[in-house]
């Protein structure tokens, strides 16, 4: 017989299990998970749940690893590493929704684990679980986005826009002051200035592209905000009684990357019955443009830190102004940032520090390309309040493991300049390619016209494409006549363009003040096809440091060399077959670190068939190796002109695509690298009539920029050589980005070693 508290017992335990059966969760659809707590890194926090608009916490019973495993994936994480029950990471407030949380550890996702229900819990907040995630994220999850970061209060506020008040600031394409105003929930209201800050400011301005905020001249606006005010007839009065055209209050620290971070009200908090904004006007802002962004005569108010000095920062690989992988300096020498631990926060600080707003994305998995070379930073944890990115905590990128594929790059937010409205494509089978037509200023009359094909190049048809917002050019076209243009823009309007690339339109680029065209339009109108992502070749300067010999070999054995001119002219009057030349003979490893295949510009139709080495040359100037004197002049050269391209090795894993044998096809794989080893034809420099001395040894990847490349500035190979007539030594070889920029070449001199022109 059961005794009756045994009884009583058994019962409620069967009633709890009818009430409460083990379940699946409720299809999480957009339900979203976060770590957070106080001081917590990306990777570590208390677990909380978003569910019907509202965060609250996870139960610690029944959770273990395989529970903290699948939520660390889904939150983009490899794995976890541990978890924390009773509230480590603090107390969470609102409702406990997930109790007794059961997973087998496959599981992709919360919602296919077992629980009790949504909010059937018999916890409190003293039990909240935590989570630590290994910091490697999966390779699927390549960046922390603002739109991804934001709550269901972030979806609402959208965009945010300046409108200017002053005469002075409306005759500007950049507005830098004005009014504020939000857009929210798909209509744009002002901002009460009641409680506005600096910090919020700061906020705005960074969303805007815009490193820091100014002063305003506060009293100035409420005298113009008054005279409205006073205006019968003025439409700003009605609009200002409505709380329509208010967003109420807005608190930021100054160090959220968007408004939407900010704790915002957007309407007083007793309803519709009091004014949003009583006694109160419009917030206005004044921001400060960065350096590339400033007219060319203005001079700014204040120093700021990055006009001060070189920035110590940059980026690289980016297809638009203001995205790229991250490099900093340090101990004079350019280096990646590890993405363990990276966020927006941290990219923010990168962007303000270049001149640019907050970061709009934090990209992790080498996404923008690999770097070459030193790994110098990792677990970056800026605060945001820091000015420069040496100014946040952080470990040696050497400490925890990290390798070039997990680079960090970041997107900027950039001020809107207005320069895509100033260039268009047409004719093109895709909206990527097309006639390049642009507006100018032709006698006082904005018009739109083609631009002139004389001397239009990769350089040029790259700042065609950033202006566009289309990535790189892949290829830069001059005969356009199977492409038509727009009526009535067929006139060429621009001529003479030389850009150095890096500009932000053709309109800043160089070019002719009349138009001179030698063809005139139609069929020679320069046009360009533009991707989204492109190669990037780097030679391994350690390789050819550590592989320099000489050689001198007999002419006998130089027959087929001597017929691809891959000796110095002087071979030419030698007593063949007898002799020698003296050859400086080197290993060349390229790698392909972009996001693209390299592939020869011509098709097999113009490769060329080369009897001696017995294979199709697929490009005819590839490199150049050159010996130059230390202030330039070019004294030996080693004609290293046609190449057969080819995956010679992959990293593990990396399938080879491309071979030079049985007529093959011709490139480099992302991630792969084509060697050609010291020993073989032509991998030299001729330099029998060279004397003994100090010279510069310079190898140029791509030097005639014939193939697109996302980043031409470390096609360049530099070392020091030592040459004492019998022995050579190739010291400090580094490639033409590795170091700062004041012990490089200026760009000009750069250009000018590129094509031999010294």
């Amino acid at each position: 017989m059961w005794s009756l508290p045994a009884a009583l017992s058994l019962l409620m335990l069967l009633l709890l299990l009818l009430q409460a059966p083990p379940c699946r969760l409720q299809s999480l659809g957009t339900t979203k998970l976060r770590l957070v707590g106080p001081g917590s890194r990306p990777e570590e926090g208390r677990l909380e749940v978003l569910y019907q608009g509202q965060w609250g916490t996870v139960c610690d019973d029944d959770f273990a690893l395989q529970e903290a495993t699948v939520a660390c994936r889904q939150l983009g994480f490899e794995t976890a590493l541990t978890w924390a029950h009773s509230a480590k990471y603090g107390q969470g407030e609102g409702p406990i929704w997930l109790d007794n949380v059961r997973c087998m550890g496959t599981e992709s996702s919360l919602d296919q684990c077992m629980s009790n229900g949504w909010g059937v819990s018999d916890c409190s907040h003293s039990e909240d679980i935590g989570v630590v995630c290994h910091p490697q994220r999966q390779r699927g999850y390549l960046s922390e986005r603002v739109s991804n970061a934001l709550g269901p209060q972030g979806r609402r506020l959208e965009e945010v826009r300046l409108k200017p008040i002053l005469a002075s600031a409306k005759r500007h394409s950049l507005v830098t002051e004005g009014a504020v105003e939000v857009r929210y929930e798909g209509h744009w209201r002002q901002v009460c200035d009641q409680g506005w800050t600096r910090n919020n400011s700061k906020v705005v301005c960074g969303m805007l592209g815009f490193p820091s905020e100014a002063p305003v001249n506060s009293h100035y606006y409420r005298k113009v905000w008054n005279l409205k005010m006073k205006d019968p007839k003025s439409r700003l009065k009605s609009l200002t009684q409505k709380n329509s055209f208010w967003i109420h209050q807005v608190n930021c620290l100054g160090t959220e990357p968007h408004m939407a971070n900010c704790q915002v009200q957007v309407a007083p908090a007793r309803g519709k019955l009091r004014p949003a904004c009583p006694g109160g006007m419009h917030a206005v802002v004044s921001c400060v443009a960065g350096p590339r962004f400033r007219p060319a005569k203005a001079k700014p108010g204040r120093k700021e830190s990055w006009a001060e000095q070189e920035p110590k920062v940059r980026l690289r690989s980016g297809a638009q102004v203001g995205e790229g992988r991250v490099e900093v300096l340090r101990n004079h020498q350019w280096g990646t940032v590890c993405d363990h631990g990276w966020n927006l926060i941290s990219a923010s600080i990168v962007c303000r520090q270049l001149g640019f707003g907050s970061a709009r994305e934090a990209l992790f998995g080498a996404q923008l390309g690999q770097g070459l070379g030193p790994i110098h930073l990792s677990e970056v944890r800026c605060r945001g309040y820091e000015r420069t990115l040496s100014d946040c905590p952080s470990l040696e990128g050497s400490q925890n493991g990290c390798q070039h594929e997990n680079d960090a790059a970041v997107r900027c937010n950039v001020p809107n300049m207005g320069f895509q409205n100033q260039v268009r494509l047409a004719g093109g089978r895709s909206p990527e390619e097309g006639v390049v037509e642009v507006q100018v200023e032709v006698n006082g009359v904005q018009r739109w016209g083609a631009v002139c094909s004389d001397h239009w190049g990769l350089s040029e048809a790259m700042v065609a494409c950033r202006q566009l917002g289309l990535g790189f050019a892949s290829h830069a076209i001059k005969d356009t006549w199977y492409w038509q243009g727009t009526p009535g823009a067929g006139e060429v309007v621009m001529s003479g363009v030389r850009c150095s690339g890096t500009e932000l339109a053709l309109q800043q680029c160089s070019r002719h003040g009349p138009v001179h065209c030698s063809h005139g339009a139609g069929r020679f109108s320069a046009g360009v096809s533009c991707t989204d992502s492109a190669p990037d070749l780097v030679m391994n300067a350690q390789l050819v440091q550590e592989t320099a010999y000489l050689e001198d070999r007999p002419l006998s054995q130089l027959y087929c060399a001597h017929e691809e001119n891959c000796l110095s002219q002087s071979a030419d009057l030698m007593d063949w077959p007898y002799g020698h030349r003296r050859l400086l003979r080197f290993s060349s490893q390229i790698y392909n670190l972009g996001r693209a295949d390299f592939r020869p510009k011509t098709g097999r139709h113009s490769w060329i068939w080369h009897q001696c080495h017995r294979h199709y040359h697929s490009i005819e100037v590839f490199t150049h190796y050159d010996l130059l004197t230390l202030n330039g002049s070019k004294v030996a050269e080693g004609h290293k002109a046609s190449f057969c391209l080819e995956d010679t090795n992959c990293p593990t894993g990396l399938q080879k695509r491309y071979a030079c044998a049985n007529f093959g096809e011709q490139g480099v794989t992302v991630g792969c690298w084509d060697t050609y080893r010291h020993d073989i034809d032509c991998q030299w420099v001729d330099i029998t009539d060279v004397g003994p001395g100090n010279y510069i040894f310079q190898v140029v990847v791509n030097p005639k920029y014939e193939v697109a490349e996302s980043d031409f500035s470390n096609n360049m190979m530099r070392c020091r050589c030592k040459y004492d007539g019998h022995r050579v030594w190739l010291h400090n070889c580094h490639t033409g980005d590795s170091y700062r920029a004041n012990a490089e070449l200026s760009l000009e001199q750069e250009q000018r070693l590129r094509n031999n022109l010294i």
